[in-house]
């Protein structure tokens, strides 16, 4: 991995998280905890995280909400340029806070008359953005709510209550972490809520993922594995666990690094 892309990632997997640890950043990414603190040094250097004790945490985005899609990995394009192969003309979709959310919300850049519901600030932004003014018309349903993530997504009980009102053919939940035994995991409660009632409100659930999140585990469980209709990931995945979430998922879709 080129050093460009292993800072690339630290950046994307903070802004995302707000927070990682040492430890954490050093076993994703499979090199030493000295690395890291100099890819941190750098990127404090640079103004795009902020060193903290055993770790680093996101520095706040200037400007546009969007700032940090630039940090997407090519992990994250690809497993959203498969998703997006999912989506008709005339859905109604619903789609979670993250990096690979955003993403796909740009994959679907030209997919005429969809319904777009999500919690996302940047995912909204992008739908409502006047570089889409000419392209088919889409309606965007803004959930809010009382807590902002690190990932600008809005949670909590107000946007609950506005997704037990709603009926999506697909939401596509982009989730903190997968495990057999804890299942799709978050670290933020008030979000695992909100995730759980746009599950409640799709007709299918998609989990969008990169390879890092198999086998990290959260604070809180959002659902289990076997509740997932198609989980979408890619193709750096290790083969005994593509054996593993095949057993649990609905179908387990695979992304080639080259679809992003």
């Amino acid at each position: 991995m080129l050093v460009s892309e292993r800072r690339e990632r630290i950046l994307a997997h903070v802004r995302e998280r707000g927070t990682a640890t040492i430890p954490e950043l050093a076993g994703i990414l499979g090199v030493s905890p000295m690395t890291i603190r100099r890819d941190i040094d750098l990127l404090a250097d640079e103004g795009a995280v902020r060193k903290v004790r055993g770790g680093v945490r996101a520095a706040p985005l200037a400007g546009s909400l969007r700032a940090a899609a630039g940090t997407v990995s090519a992990e994250h394009r690809a497993v959203a340029a498969l998703a997006a192969g999912l989506v008709e003309p005339g859905m109604a979709i619903g789609i979670s806070g993250g990096t690979i959310s955003l993403a796909l919300a740009e994959a679907l850049a030209g997919v005429p008359e969809l319904t777009v519901v999500t919690n996302s600030l940047p995912v909204s932004e992008l739908f409502a953005g006047p570089e889409r003014a000419d392209e088919p018309y889409t309606q965007t349903v803004v959930l809010t709510g009382g807590v902002r993530t690190p990932a600008q997504a809005m949670v909590g009980p107000v946007a609950v209550r506005a997704l037990e009102q709603l009926h999506c053919d697909v939401v596509f939940l982009d989730v903190h972490g997968l495990d057999v035994q804890a299942g799709m995991t978050t670290m933020n409660l008030l979000e695992a809520e909100t995730d759980r009632a746009f599950m409640a409100a799709g007709r299918e659930v998609v989990v969008l993922a990169d390879h890092g999140r198999w086998g990290t585990v959260g604070l809180t469980t959002i659902a289990d594995l076997d509740e997932i209709d198609r989980l979408v990931i890619d193709a750096r995945l290790e083969e005994s666990a593509r054996v593993q979430l095949a057993e649990h998922v609905g179908e387990l879709l695979i992304a080639d690094l080259g679809e992003g």
